[in-house]
């Protein structure tokens, strides 16, 4: 169980990465544009944007909102900074290990009790670049304030529907630059959790899948390797009764050998009839069916075809299917005989 915790709680710090990694991604090819708020030491707030069209140059803050005139098509879609007064901050210098510099969030959220007069769930807090202060320690200075003094501001302008808010401030006596501890991103944006989420359920479903597919190709493997060897084992038995031809009269090569002697050609069957009728003969129709001969056709003495027909070694049982006839347009008669052909498979007579 452990062995799948830790793989869970590796998994979970990779895809948290890779969605930051594509938030960070987005916002530099897809940035809004940024609104500055600046409170000044009389609790109002200087406006900074890139457009300064019709933009207000200060905001009152009263009773947990801004006023201004034309606000709302100023902050909306923008990212929106509110630079509180250090006044409203506590401080703290901290020196860690160098090698905590990528984990340096974490250590202070462990320790913000300890730190701050608030707890983790109560205070918002940032910390401002490490600094190199020995050869194996760096230091921070840790910006805090309760939650409830920025979600205030942060509240005060979600209603104007800006893409993000965040709440920084300014530590520059500590040389340390501007100190972002809150940042709160608009419903409807790109955010590192609901992101990871998604993440962690695409990669489900395709792990899922590839499972899937692996079982079905070992099905459908070892299903066509069955049939391939059926099929070899069939190959391989007609090829060895082909070779040894030891099955007498029901082996392939006697079955073939039987066949040819049996069924009667058909050019031998003309040239036999050719050779028999007499040149004042015609065939006008001829029929193979089995053994069976069926001709009809134009001559001058009909009843004269049959023992001609009986006495040839190819034809037996010779006699009229239909009555023989003439008509005043025809040179003779027309006949009508069916035969049993004996297939001598010769052009002999």
């Amino acid at each position: 169980m452990k062995q799948f915790e830790t793989i869970g709680a590796v998994l979970k710090a990779w895809v948290g990465s890779v969605a930051a990694a594509i938030i960070a991604g987005f916002d530099r090819v897809v940035s809004p544009r940024v609104v500055r708020l600046i409170e000044d030491e009389q609790g109002g707030f200087a406006v900074e944007a890139a457009k300064s069209d019709n933009l207000p140059a200060r905001l009152a803050f009263a009773d947990g909102a801004f006023s201004a005139p034309n606000l709302g098509p100023v902050l909306k879609g923008s990212r929106v900074e509110i630079v509180l007064q250090p006044t409203r901050f506590l401080f703290r210098p901290l020196e860690l290990p160098a090698r905590a510099s990528d984990f340096l969030e974490g250590i202070v959220r462990a320790q913000i009790d300890r730190l701050t007069p608030w707890n983790a769930s109560e205070a918002v807090f940032g910390c401002s670049a490490p600094v190199e202060s020995g050869t194996e320690s760096i230091t921070t200075v840790i910006a805090a304030t309760t939650r409830k003094v920025a979600m205030s501001y942060v509240q005060a302008v979600s209603g104007f529907y800006p893409a993000a808010v965040a709440v920084c401030t300014d530590v520059a006596g500590r040389n340390a630059g501007r100190v972002k501890v809150f940042e709160q991103k608009a419903r409807g944006h790109l955010d590192a959790a609901r992101l990871s989420r998604a993440l962690l359920i695409a990669l489900g479903i395709a792990a899922a899948a590839a499972l899937l597919s692996a079982m079905a190709a070992t099905y459908i493997g070892n299903d066509l390797g069955t049939q391939e060897g059926e099929l070899a084992l069939q190959i391989s038995k007609w090829r060895a009764a082909i070779r040894s031809g030891s099955d007498g009269d029901r082996s392939p090569i006697a079955a073939l050998e039987r066949r040819k002697h049996e069924t009667p050609a058909s050019v031998l069957v003309l040239d036999a009839l050719s050779q028999i009728l007499p040149d004042n003969t015609y065939v006008t129709e001829l029929h193979l069916a089995g053994n069976k001969l069926q001709i009809a056709g134009i001559t001058r003495d009909a009843p004269s075809l049959i023992p001609l027909i009986e006495q040839s070694r190819h034809f037996t049982r010779a006699t009229f299917y239909a009555p023989t006839t003439r008509s005043p347009s025809d040179p003779g008669e027309r006949f009508h005989i069916e035969a049993r052909i004996e297939p001598k498979n010769t052009a002999n007579p």
